[in-house]
């Protein structure tokens, strides 16, 4: 009802930082025609897919709605989004009596890895659960393409009351849909078929749109410089005093210190045969940018969720290449973790875990809470009994020469001196060299 009250238009409010840039941008999106309902539509959308123009299917239902299900297509409509998208298909499929030119593309854009391919799965399963034919099945996997996607960008969503009132004054009109975005975006579409880059024509004028062979640098990229920084600064963060992002990166010294993690110790671990140096280096100064973002309100505290499963998956990988290439110890990695030990050690209420800091206290919502607070118990060897534990990272990690006795070294600064001291200290020290 609030897209047809628009004539299906609505304002895409971009804010942020690009190049070391303040951008800010309203674009009216035209490119919706009409919103069908799958509750109150379901016969149009079955007759909309016997229209052969209609070539491309994308969805974000989320990772919870990429699900095997035990949905019948004959329902109307199936539960479920493959049970959906699989009575779609198969409506087609008879409409066109099962013609290579009748394929579609199906792009999913579901944070899960490998997403088109977990989808396709389903539907064959899903397909044989149904008693589909094999002729079907037979378009479906060989004439239909599933493209493995990955996409980034931060969209908030709806704008603050002060922001709405503010643009509706600006652009004279009201918008019920406006909705902001970050300036940066990325939309990886992993295929080698050139009938699928026929068909996503689109992405031939958005610089952020890629359709290559394999997007797996892309991911590396996401996953080592954006989400590894994340989690390596956020805990230094918070013992400094930060509550959001953006408030730290206003600072001086912690933004200088994100760009020097990057460029020291995470690119070079990061460079490979797929990913140059320079490549590297772009995708870390859009990470700068990014999280100086003034119009997002991402609170650090957030980023503790499942905090040392993060440290094992986006980091440890990194401290071992690094080693595998530099064999000197990455000292920015050593004092982010150093952060992580400090703040994980938390006094105990009941059956939650408590960190402190500066008086201020916040729930840790990490699974392996209670191991760490095991380990401070035993103050003397705390530090090194915590990096020793294979059941939290599934390796022994004062096997690499000096780096437990760096984290040492950190965390008996951060319990002397604090955390921001500690940061004015090595910047000093850094641009004394």
């Amino acid at each position: 009802d609030d897209f047809s009250k628009q004539n299906y238009l609505y304002t895409i409010c971009v804010k942020g930082i690009e190049n070391g840039l303040v951008i800010e941008e309203n674009t009216i999106n035209a490119s919706i025609n009409r919103v069908l309902s799958a509750q109150q539509d379901w016969a149009e959308i079955l007759k909309a897919s016997q229209q052969l123009e209609m070539q491309i299917v994308i969805s974000n239902t989320t990772e919870v709605g990429i699900v095997d299900s035990d949905d019948r297509i004959l329902d109307a409509p199936p539960k479920t989004y493959p049970g959906k998208l699989l009575a779609f298909l198969y409506e087609r499929f008879k409409a066109f009596g099962g013609t290579a030119s009748s394929g579609m593309v199906i792009l999913p854009t579901e944070l899960i890895s490998n997403n088109a391919d977990v989808l396709k799965n389903i539907l064959i399963k899903l397909s044989k659960q149904n008693n589909l034919n094999d002729d079907f099945l037979n378009w479906l996997s060989n004439h239909n393409d599933f493209c493995n996607t990955l996409v980034d960008r931060i969209v908030p969503g709806k704008l603050s009351d002060a922001d709405q009132i503010r643009l509706e004054n600006q652009l004279g009109y009201k918008d019920e849909l406006a909705i902001m975005a970050e300036p940066f975006r990325l939309w990886a579409i992993e295929s080698s078929n050139a009938r699928v880059s026929s068909i996503l024509s689109f992405a031939t004028t958005d610089k952020g749109v890629f359709i290559v062979p394999s997007i797996e640098k892309f991911k590396e990229l996401k996953l080592r410089l954006l989400n590894g920084t994340h989690t390596m600064v956020c805990a230094l963060a918070i013992l400094a005093g930060f509550d959001t992002v953006k408030e730290a990166m206003a600072n001086r010294e912690f933004n200088n210190h994100v760009l020097k993690l990057m460029e020291t110790e995470i690119v070079p671990a990061v460079e490979s045969a797929e990913i140059s140096s320079e490549e590297a280096m772009t995708f870390a100064k859009s990470v700068i940018d990014r999280f100086s973002n003034p119009a997002l309100e991402h609170h650090w505290q957030a980023i503790t969720l499942n905090y040392t499963s993060k440290i094992k998956m986006r980091n440890l990988p990194l401290i071992e290449k690094y080693y595998t290439k530099e064999n000197k110890v990455p000292k920015r990695s050593a004092l982010g973790l150093a952060a992580y030990i400090v703040l994980m050690k938390s006094k105990k209420d009941d059956q939650n875990y408590l960190a402190e800091v500066d008086g201020r206290k916040f729930k840790l919502q990490d699974e392996s809470a209670e191991k760490l607070y095991q380990h401070w118990q035993n103050r003397e060897n705390a530090v090194k009994s915590i990096l020793g534990d294979e059941s939290l990272w599934g390796t022994d990690l004062t096997r690499y020469a000096g780096f437990h006795e760096a984290v040492d070294q950190w965390v008996n600064q951060f319990q002397n001196k604090g955390a921001k001291a500690v940061l004015n200290e090595l910047n000093t020290e850094e641009n004394g060299k």
